[in-house]
């Protein structure tokens, strides 16, 4: 696993990381304990989970029920107050608002961390916490499971050998949001939501954590809070850490000069999601790679299918790369890569494909490859200096679907040039009480 992190990423060895008992497990703590929370540490059962942290009773239960030997908490500040000394690595897998705060209070006190995708909220605490991985020397991994795939290496492999040749334009693509079956988008019936009772189990002032203090409906928790842009990062947010993964890793993307969205009907006060979109970056020239347009459709006509794909229709979202020599195709999670070519031609493809040069770490197992790499005292291939990167990319496609037209991009100042009134969203103020990393800023 050292060398496959290594390889993979590009990553250095951490030194003197490894804080397991005698036995070699470590001792986890775990902030959000359903839903996406459950799917990452059900993953740990050879380790020690000594405690568990939800605001919410309803969604904890079976969490709670699993582990009875688990310190159980609501507010995760508490809970490093009490046991730090006791916690080697954190889990978290909140909403998308609270990542940040409750990562870098775990890293703050030397705690390795795994947080689900997308990494951050926004671009500001994406740069702090890539800095806080290294400046407090954790393991840190972000939660998109398709990172630790063979598909993924596919595409970076065939691409490095030459087989796509250039690659000048991206396509990729996500049905619209089915607001009345979807489990995790939903509209109100009314802006803003009406004032309901807050359910006993939910501690709503906790749940709220760095943002500005609204009244409870059900809308926003547990589940469908991603279409609220202040609290979720819309569809966007939620698929590109999985769909436009191979493209940025592969191509080395880095940060786009450009980004502009086209939005048929935007939400008039910007909090909310707007049903179709196209987002398109613009990236330079790196080195001998030529520059990239990148197109991104959500809710709107799939992209049209050209005759030279050879094929009648694609799936309902996935990722193209069109190179000079061939044509690339996945799925809306990387898993799944093929060359789009006739199935007689991939199969003699296959039978000579290009060397396997990217050590494979199991197929959807970030949380494993995690654990192995603070063991191994190295870092996973979705570790912060990367996954950071990669979110930033999309959030500033965020920031242009959200509030549409052209955003110029001024990455090493983190500016969108001449447009002040998105500084704002790009560093967000917070509560009292939620301030976190500003010393670490100014460092």
């Amino acid at each position: 696993m050292k060398t496959a992190s290594t390889a993979a990423a590009g990553v250095f060895i951490i030194p003197n990381l490894l804080r397991c008992s005698p036995n070699n497990r470590l001792n986890f703590a775990v902030i959000g304990v359903g839903g996406r929370g459950r799917a990452s540490w059900t993953q740990v059962p050879k380790e020690s989970i000594v405690a568990m942290c939800d605001v919410d009773d309803r969604e904890s239960a079976k969490g709670f029920e699993a582990c009875p030997n688990a310190k159980r908490y609501k507010d995760f500040r508490k809970m490093f107050d009490e046991m730090a000394k006791d916690i080697d690595a954190v889990i978290i897998a909140t909403p998308d608002h609270t990542h940040f705060a409750a990562a870098m209070a775990a890293m703050e006190l030397g705690k390795h961390v795994f947080v689900e995708k997308p990494l951050a909220h926004n671009i500001w605490q994406l740069r702090l916490l890539k800095k806080a991985a290294k400046h407090y020397g954790v393991v840190s991994q972000m939660g998109n499971q398709g990172h630790t795939t063979n598909g993924i290496r596919l595409v970076k492999e065939w691409y490095e050998a030459g087989v796509l040749g250039q690659v000048k334009e991206v396509i990729a693509w996500q049905g619209k949001i089915d607001f009345i079956k979807d489990g995790y988008f939903k509209s109100p019936a009314s802006f803003p939501p009406p004032v309901e009772e807050v359910p006993k189990e939910l501690d709503w002032d906790l749940w709220q954590g760095p943002t500005a203090v609204r009244p409870f409906n059900n809308i926003y928790a547990p589940r469908t809070w991603r279409a609220f842009y202040d609290l979720g990062d819309g569809k966007l947010g939620d698929w590109a850490c999985h769909t436009l993964d191979a493209p940025f890793w592969a191509l080395d993307l880095g940060m786009p000069h450009t980004v502009d969205a086209i939005i048929p009907n935007p939400m008039p006060d910007h909090t909310f999601v707007s049903e179709e979109s196209v987002v398109t970056w613009q990236f330079g020239a790196r080195g001998e790679k030529a520059p990239v347009t990148m197109k991104w459709y959500e809710g709107i006509e799939q992209p049209a299918i050209r005759p030279e794909w050879g094929v009648d229709k694609i799936p309902n979202s996935g990722m193209i790369m069109i190179g000079d020599k061939k044509t690339l195709i996945t799925g809306g999670r990387p898993n799944d890569a093929r060359l789009l070519v006739p199935e007689e031609e991939m199969k003699e493809f296959l039978k000579n494909a290009p060397a396997q040069t990217i050590p494979r770490v199991g197929e959807e197992q970030p949380v494993q490859e995690w654990i192995a790499a603070i063991k191994n005292e190295t870092l996973p291939g979705s570790n912060f200096d990367y996954s950071a990167s990669l979110t930033e990319m999309i959030q500033v496609g965020i920031l242009a679907q959200r509030f549409g037209g052209t955003i110029n991009y001024d990455a090493k100042n983190m500016k969108a040039t001449g447009r002040p009134e998105l500084d704002a969203h790009i560093k967000e103020p917070v509560r009292k009480g939620w301030e976190y990393g500003e010393n670490l800023w100014k460092s």
